[in-house]
């Protein structure tokens, strides 16, 4: 259902497209769906009997289907595309990270809210990455892909892919944006290539002026994962009210850390143990999200002040999701 919506342009929230993360859950108001491979993980048994569904694992078995669902609205000149594209260039960030420039012809208007998300459309597969340049600087978009081994795209990106390569996306996607019109103080959280989103975010923020406080903590296992760390710290001197706390799960001795360690998301509710008048931004792997989900909720962080993409890796012999 998810990808019919897509191709007829309806943006629909998704986030994971895997069936865990609930961006995607709706009610059915009336018809029918199954899930080929099984109820999926992120639906729970009470869930289905009241009528919902995850709209990226759901299929139509009804001859009409009606579903309760708010379509995302990004900007009112934001529209979905399915446009070549050439790579300009690759750039090492870090063992497992490449920033990957892709030019579209100019003639298209590609216009995208700052967060959201490109499909790169390879040998009948869809890759999904995040864009990391804000809209006001994007010719070239610029992509963070993380090496998957045995990722079928991402192995091409760092085995042979070239500059002047032809390649073909579908874009802009996602409910993950920052809203605007909130005057709410922001957290921002990352953990790995989440920070490609957060970055699109916070040069949009810079660039615009926009006069809300942001502290943004970027988790990592080690210091050379952190690859724009030098960048970030320039940003914490160059522009008042933005805030960066780097967190390292696990330093290694070479390091010579003496920073924040531990869980980033127990590390920002060490600073502010009650979000109830803050909105949350936060990006990265499913286990991160989860995680904090829950304890942000429990720490008074109503639903809709929090937005969220998870950033699910699919299994190395589909390579569905890179």
């Amino acid at each position: 259902m998810l990808a019919g919506a897509v191709r007829a342009g309806i943006n629909l929230p998704h986030s994971c497209r895997r069936g865990s993360c609930q961006s995607c859950r709706a009610r059915i108001v009336s018809g029918t769906v199954r899930y080929p491979g099984g109820r999926p993980s992120g639906l729970s048994p009470a869930e289905e009997s009241e009528g919902y569904a995850l709209l990226c694992q759901a299929h139509v078995t009804s001859a009409a289907l009606t579903v309760d669902a708010q379509e995302i609205v990004a900007g009112d000149d934001v529209r979905i595309h399915r446009v070549p594209c050439r790579v300009e260039r690759l750039e090492r960030l870090a063992d497992d990270v490449m920033a990957l420039y892709l030019r579209l012809p100019p003639v298209i208007p590609f216009r995208f809210a700052p967060g959201q998300y490109v499909d790169i459309l390879r040998l009948g597969r869809r890759h999904s990455f995040s864009i990391a340049s804000p809209p006001h600087d994007a010719s070239p978009i610029e992509l963070h892909v993380r090496h998957v081994p045995n990722g079928e795209f991402t192995d091409h990106v760092f085995g042979g892919l070239e500059a002047r390569t032809l390649l073909r996306l579908e874009g802009p996607l996602g409910g993950f944006y920052l809203r605007e019109a909130s005057d709410r103080p922001i957290l921002m959280m990352a953990g790995g290539t989440g920070f490609a989103p957060i970055k699109s975010m916070l040069r949009h923020v810079f660039e615009t002026g926009l006069r809300r406080t942001i502290h943004f903590y970027w988790g990592a296992r080690s210091r050379r994962d952190l690859y724009a760390d030098a960048l970030l710290r320039q940003w914490a001197v160059e522009h008042e009210g933005f805030r960066y706390t780097p967190v390292l799960s696990e330093p290694r001795p070479a390091d010579a850390w003496n920073g924040r360690t531990g869980w980033v998301h127990d590390a920002l509710l060490l600073d502010y143990p009650q979000l109830d008048a803050h909105e949350v931004y936060m990006a990265g792997p499913p286990a991160m999200i989860e995680a904090a989900k829950v304890d942000f909720a429990r720490h008074g962080l109503p639903h809709d002040h929090l937005h969220f993409d998870s950033f699910e890796y699919a299994e190395p012999a589909r390579a569905a999701a890179d």
